[in-house]
């Protein structure tokens, strides 16, 4: 006995260390481990087998996926190997499968690799057999002939070979034995064999033992208590009308839908004939699926049917009478598969963005798809939408890679929204969709262009130093740093002048400066061109030309060339015959701009002239020409004023000074310039008449408000003075107060004649006597009676009759002020 645990424990070390080393067969890996072991367990070098570098495992994205709910391995990335992550009951995961298979995948994420992994569980004996009761009651009549066959409980073992259920053994009896049978699947169950007739009168009940074994090592076993109870007898027992029941129902059946009626018959009658279903050897799960009704025989249903957790049920189903007479009967319930489960979409690796230049075939996720259904149901084909630059390709098994079919270009589609779609083969098909999002990364694959090939501008010349000249604005599809664009000039077609000390352009708005103040007279056109690079590495670029038009204004005054004007400040003279006709063309005044346009279209007229009228000028040719013969009283020097005048706005103009001789001849023209001096002008002085006129009446007018102040002052104090002292002036008349409410105001001053005497000369200085009728008689007396005078002035200037005499002249003057 020590010798085979020795063995035992040698077999299971043995099983530990050497897991069946993997091997590849069409392209999987297999490994293989006992179950029950604990968490930890070393499986295999998943590093060596796919020949990793070990450092190599995490930087490419080694994982381990698995479509089940439960991960049961995992990967050390500091050894390579993979371990169990948790203790593994194959009875738990694979039931009574053969063959304990895990299928995981190993999935290399930078180069969307997928390797197939099969871990096989090995079966260890760690389940004894088990009734699914510890008690069973049996009642059989005394009148039963011997040989009949009583079904015992089945005893389940869900350990596999050796380790599963081997056998029962019965405990001694005199009455009953053991009888073996096999199922169709191998299966082994027991039946109580009546061997010695019952007689109850001697004994009423029998108790026995069942015990299963199994074959494992150590050795396992379950026993069952089997009650016999004798009963009296009982003619006639009932019968099945089928030996098999055979019923398919599919999986989507509702709970409470009647799977199976046994029905059963007995002749007897009485109590007899009462029956009584049950169900016999059955196993505790579908013992909670079906649920026989005792009474009617109907088998209904109690819990959910799942085709794919178990395709059919076998049971066998006995009925007894009321003597306890029995019959059996199988009941085989198949499962078909309806479509209900919809195909499910496991993303195991993806990435969520590409370069734009990245080639046709590049992979972006790897898909694992599948269906638990059977059959069509389970037959899945995925796609995604035709308008769209990927396709799936098959990778592994149900495994689907999701790649580029053609080039991408960020600026058409920044993001894709890829929906993929997976649709299962059933009637009705059902169908599950995902949706995995894709940036595109921008790559600098656009250079800056400019929305025209060639710009013109054009702008005023005397402009501002720094002035806006033009803007330009290229576009770049690209993102972010391959986009923001630069502008620099760096070419221009003027050999002269450098064209950095003209213009300036904004690296980064575009905007285009002057430098300078520009002249149309020196540039008409400036042609360069402007560079847009973007900031990609490798930058790209563009170039546009450029014309700038320098637009002329009116700051050039005409220049006369002739009649030029001379250096030693002679003056030209041009001669006309006496003879000459109207019309005569006398000589031309030639001018010329230096402006453009309208703004060099000259005009000419005649300012002045000696004798007005005498010559003309064409408008727009310079001629001068005489209008009339000429006549004796023309002065023979005739002076010319000729002003030459532009178009600009506003305009410009120039003078010159034609001097024209009335002779036939230069040495005659010579003579008469000689003689004749230089003749006054009559209206150079009117000018100055006419200012020294107006100021002198101005003046006298200002003169005259001064007096009439001071005069109406006067003869307010006067009358302040007079009503203060109670006295009137006599001898005043009455018109020299000014009514205040009155309209009119007159006032009224005397003109005396006197004589002025110094020494002994006596020099009479008389004004002259008026003719108006508002003058007095000269003959009239005239009396100094100013009220304004005091007594002693009236003494003073009366005697001091050798100043000044008073006589004679009294002039009246009346002005009369209209308000």
């Amino acid at each position: 006995m020590t010798t085979f645990h020795w063995d035992c424990k040698m077999g299971a070390v043995f099983c530990l260390i050497f897991v069946n080393i993997w091997q590849v067969v069409t392209g999987q890996i297999h490994y293989s481990m006992p179950e029950e072991t604990e968490k930890g367990y070393l499986v295999g070098n998943i590093a060596k087998d796919l020949k990793l570098e070990i450092k190599e495992l995490s930087h490419r994205g080694v994982h381990i996926f698995s479509s089940g709910r439960t991960q049961h391995f995992a990967l050390n990335y500091k050894s390579g190997h993979m371990y169990s992550t948790e203790r593994i009951d194959r009875e738990e995961i694979c039931g009574r499968v053969e063959k304990c298979l895990l299928d995981f995948e190993i999935i290399v994420g930078d180069s969307m690799k997928v390797y197939g992994v099969r871990v096989e569980i090995t079966d260890i004996n760690d389940n004894a057999p088990r009734f699914h009761s510890e008690k069973m009651k049996l009642k059989i009549s005394e009148s039963t002939p011997t040989g009949s066959l009583f079904p015992l409980y089945e005893a389940q073992d869900p350990d596999l070979g050796n380790n599963s259920l081997q056998g029962y053994k019965l405990s001694s009896n005199t009455h009953f034995s053991l009888n073996m049978e096999t199922t169709v699947d191998g299966r082994q169950y027991a039946e109580l064999l009546l061997e010695k007739p019952l007689d109850r009168e001697k004994e009423t009940d029998h108790n026995l033992v069942l015990t299963a074994y199994d074959g494992g090592i150590p050795l396992r076993t379950g026993t069952l208590q089997v009650h016999v109870i004798v009963l009296d007898a009982n003619d006639n027992p009932p019968v099945f009308n089928q030996r098999i029941y055979e019923v398919c129902v599919e999986e989507d059946i509702s709970i409470g839908s009647t799977v199976v009626t046994l029905k059963a018959t007995d002749l007897d009658e009485g109590i007899n004939k009462e029956l009584k279903y049950s169900l016999m050897k059955i196993t505790a799960k579908a013992s909670q699926i079906f649920h026989l009704d005792s009474n009617t025989g109907e088998i209904i249903l109690a819990g959910n049917l799942d085709y794919e957790d178990s395709t059919q049920y076998e049971m066998e189903a006995q009925v007894h009478d009321g003597g306890e007479l029995f019959d059996k009967s199988k009941v085989v319930i198949f499962v078909t598969d309806v479509n209900d489960n919809a195909p499910e979409v496991i993303i195991t690796s993806v990435i969520n963005s590409v370069p734009e230049n990245s080639p046709p075939g590049t992979a972006i996720a790897l898909l694992n798809v599948r269906d638990q259904d059977s059959s069509n149901n389970a037959e899945v084909v995925c796609s995604v939408p035709n308008n769209l630059p990927f396709q799936l390709t098959t990778s592994y098994g149900s495994y689907y890679s999701l790649v580029t079919n053609r080039a991408l270009d960020r600026e058409q589609v920044t993001t894709y929204n890829i929906t993929i779609t997976a649709t299962d083969h059933g009637t009705p098909s059902l169908s599950t969709s995902i949706i995995i999002p894709l940036l595109i990364l921008d790559i600098n694959d656009n250079p800056p262009l400019f929305p025209q090939s060639s710009y013109i501008s054009y702008l005023i010349e005397n402009n501002q130093r720094g002035a806006s000249v033009f803007s330009l604005k290229a576009n770049d599809p690209d993102w972010e740093e391959n986009a923001r664009i630069m502008y620099s000039i760096i070419k221009s077609q003027m050999a002269d002048f450098p064209l950095s000390s003209l213009l300036s352009i904004n690296s980064e708005t575009g905007i285009i400066y002057a430098l300078t103040a520009f002249d149309y007279e020196q540039f008409r056109e400036i042609n360069f061109l402007v560079k847009a690079q973007d900031g990609g590495s490798p930058s790209l670029s563009s170039n546009v030309s450029v014309t700038l038009f320098i637009l002329d204004q009116n700051d050039n005054t005409p220049e006369i060339l002739y009649p030029s004007v001379p250096t030693d400040g002679s003056t030209g003279v041009e001669l006309a015959p006496h003879s000459s006709e109207p019309g005569y063309l006398v000589t031309k005044v030639v001018a010329v701009d230096a402006d453009s346009g309208q703004n060099a279209w000259l005009s000419y007229q005649l300012l002045k002239a000696t004798e007005p009228g005498l010559f003309s000028i064409g408008l727009h040719t310079g001629e001068i020409r005489t209008t009339r013969f000429f006549l004796d009283k023309d002065a023979l020097r005739q002076s010319l004023v000729v002003l030459v005048k532009d178009n600009g706005q506003p305009p410009l103009s120039a003078s010159v000074t034609v001097t024209v001789v009335l002779a036939d001849s230069i040495p005659e023209s010579l003579s008469d310039i000689s003689s004749i001096s230089a003749p006054a002008d009559p209206q150079s002085d009117l000018p100055f008449y006419l200012v020294v006129a107006v100021a002198f009446v101005s003046c006298l007018f200002f003169i005259f408000l001064l007096v009439l102040l001071a005069l109406r002052l006067r003869r307010w104090r006067n009358s302040q003075l007079y009503d203060s002292g109670s006295g009137n002036f006599s001898g005043v008349p009455v018109s020299q107060f000014v009514g205040i409410s009155g309209v009119q105001a007159f006032l009224h001053s005397y003109c005396h004649d006197f004589s002025l005497t110094t020494d002994s000369q006596k020099s009479n200085f008389a004004f002259p006597k008026g003719t108006s009728s508002d003058i007095l008689p000269s003959q009239q007396p005239c009396e100094i009676r100013d009220p304004f005078l005091s007594a002693e002035d009236t003494k003073r200037f009366n005697g001091d009759s050798d100043n000044i005499q008073v006589s004679c002249l009294c002039l009246w003057c009346k002005i009369e002020i209209m308000l």
